[in-house]
């Protein structure tokens, strides 16, 4: 294979400024090289083999990337933990997931220690960035240890947890590959290189810098910003999204590259004039968005001032997906793309047979050679599967030419900036509510966040609705349930739409809600 992977790249040009951390310090590809070499090394006398897992509770930057870099060179599963989660919640996920380290930054230390005793991890196992009670320091693990390439590399995996409809969390699992970690680096750039994406100063192209917008532990982020690192882009980090804050990083490091949901968008547009005209943005070649629909107009807007740099694309944790260049997207307004060259999407009614163009149903995909499970539940995977496809259960329609256009979400995910939630983990904390009789959870419309969290309630018999209810039903959510899945506002109803079977009529609470809304999603 040839030059790309950041170990290979790290070796030919220890100087090149791989990552610089959001207060601004710089680190050079040799010295994380270094560091992510003692780690494994570290790990390694701490017992690690093949196929173990270890998780980070950790800001953006560079503690989380060294983690990274480390499992992928050594054979190890890495999961990065949604730092907004409570300690049983991140508790579950390393209990889950099997860690053999875990490693906290004393950002989050009053969450992640409660995480680490629920999950009942071994003293030794846990390692703290900063003051993390009755962790050991980070440097014990790898002060003196060696920095050359350790022995025996093999390309480990990243396990995201995506959040469960049942209410847990499951781990996206794909079995490691056995292949050489620079060789399983290259083939991760074929990623970007669907965008058309070129390689970096280190790789012989010119100089290029990837932009990481959003929280490390979501999938996407951890995918773009690992692979544009492979093809030698130094990653610069943001630490709190702010829009102003990001045009200046851009216009400051020449970014050429990011990953954007579209609240994103919606915030930058926002601006004054002038303060968007003081920043020099031309350095951006690929703005890639996801996640979430992005409104038309929002989209017409960021291509005009940003130029042609704007892509996007649809795809899960799963894999598989399609992609829409700007070109794409002029001549079908609205589309998110059509297949990946790799990929192929199936559109089906609720008996599984095809259906015809135009005609909407769930979007079923599938990637050439990958397979997944959610671990340690079989059923889940083979619910979600026909045939070698697979679905998160959202609904769609294809256009006569391949292009994909999403109608409805999974009838009750919501999106707020990004991030799916699912209802039942959030009725399932308020159900327990004494003064709870039935609660359903769905998302409304929010122009910011796309959407926001409502909870309906039927009151248990006495109770008084009204604010100081809903006060007191929030109060009990706190150290249970992560605060960006609180309902923003709680109505109450007399009595719960159901079924005869007990089925909730989910959508007589929510659609009018949407009534004036083109589409509900």
């Amino acid at each position: 294979m040839g030059s790309l992977g950041f170990w290979r790249l790290a070796q030919a040009d220890p100087e090149w400024v791989a990552a610089v951390d959001p207060d601004g310090t710089q680190y050079s590809a040799g010295d994380l090289l270094a560091r992510s070499n003692r780690l494994v090394h570290g790990l390694r006398e701490l017992g690690l083999k093949d196929g173990d897992g270890i998780c980070g509770l950790v800001p953006n930057g560079v503690e989380g990337l060294v983690l990274y870099l480390a499992a992928l060179q050594a054979g190890w599963y890495y999961t990065p933990i949604n730092w907004h989660l409570t300690g049983p919640e991140i508790g579950y996920i390393v209990a889950d997931s099997e860690a053999k380290a875990f490693f906290v930054h004393e950002r989050y230390a009053t969450e992640g220690v409660r995480a680490a005793d629920e999950a009942g991890l071994e003293a030794h196992r846990r390692f703290g960035f900063g003051d993390v009670a009755g962790f050991r320091p980070y440097a014990e693990l790898v002060d003196g240890r060696p920095d050359t390439q350790p022995e025996n590399r093999s390309a480990g995996a990243t396990m995201h947890y995506t959040s469960g409809t049942t209410g847990r969390p499951k781990g996206v699992k794909r079995a490691l590959t056995g292949l050489d970690p620079d060789d399983s680096a290259e083939l991760m750039t074929f990623l970007l290189a669907l965008f058309g994406m070129t390689p970096g100063r280190p790789a012989g192209g010119e100089h290029q810098a990837h932009l990481i917008t959003s929280p490390n532990y979501h999938t996407a982020v951890t995918q773009f910003g690992g692979s544009a690192l492979q093809m030698g882009h130094t990653l610069v980090y943001m630490d709190k999204w702010e829009a102003e804050e990001t045009l200046k990083l851009i216009q400051e490091h020449r970014v050429s590259n990011t990953h954007m949901v579209p609240t994103h968008f919606k915030r930058l547009l926002a601006l004054p004039e002038d303060v968007r005209a003081k920043y020099d943005v031309s350095s951006m070649k690929w703005a890639i968005h996801a996640a979430a629909p992005c409104p038309v107009p929002i989209k017409q807007q960021m291509l005009d001032w940003w130029g042609d740099c704007i892509w996007e694309y649809y795809a899960a944790t799963e894999g598989g997906g399609t992609i829409a260049s700007p070109q794409d997207w002029r001549a079908h307004p609205g589309t998110v793309g059509n297949a990946w060259p790799i990929s192929e999407l199936l559109i089906v009614d609720d008996d599984g047979n095809e259906v015809p163009t135009g005609q909407h149903g769930t979007i079923y995909m599938k990637m050439a050679g990958v397979q997944f499970e959610y671990k340690g539940d079989k059923e889940k995977t083979e619910k979600n599967r026909l045939r070698d496809f697979f679905t998160v259960g959202d609904i769609g329609y294809l256009t006569e030419d391949g292009f994909l256009f999403l109608s409805d979400r999974k009838a009750d995910m919501i999106i707020s900036g990004g991030a799916n939630i699912y209802p039942a983990e959030i009725e399932n904390e308020i159900t327990l509510h004494p003064k709870v009789a039935d609660v359903a959870v769905f998302g409304i419309p929010d122009d910011e966040w796309g959407e926001q969290i409502k909870a309906v309630v039927e009151p248990a018999e006495g109770a008084e609705p009204g604010p100081e209810l809903a006060e007191e039903i929030l109060k009990s959510l706190e150290g249970r349930l992560a605060k960006m899945k609180w309902p923003r506002t709680i109505d109450f109803i007399e009595t719960m739409p159901r079924e005869p079977n007990g089925k909730l009529l989910k959508r007589k609470l929510r659609d009018p809600y949407w009534k004036d809304r083109d589409s509900a999603i």
